[in-house]
């Protein structure tokens, strides 16, 4: 993570992150934007996902399992509900 944290850094100051963002929860079939702006790096998903739309398609513990494009690819991504947000 010693490159990344520059990669990721944000321009303006991003507030700590709280009990809300921590316990978001969403439905299967919400429209959902992948964000990597809190400082939460467990289960963070790859840079080249930042600000992509998907669907909800499951839940695996306590992260989701959404539906991404990537170009023409179709592809699934478990992503925790710290780096999700409705879209």
């Amino acid at each position: 993570m010693s490159k990344r944290s520059r990669l990721l850094r944000q321009r303006v100051s991003v507030s700590k992150l709280g009990i809300t963002k921590l316990v978001k929860t969403f439905n299967i079939g919400d429209e959902v934007c992948i964000d990597l702006k809190s400082g939460h790096f467990s289960g963070m998903p790859h840079p080249r996902y930042r600000g992509k739309r998907g669907v909800i398609v499951g839940k695996r513990g306590n992260a989701y399992i959404v539906k991404v494009r990537d170009y023409s690819a179709v592809k699934e991504l478990v992503i925790p509900s710290v780096h999700l947000e409705k879209a």
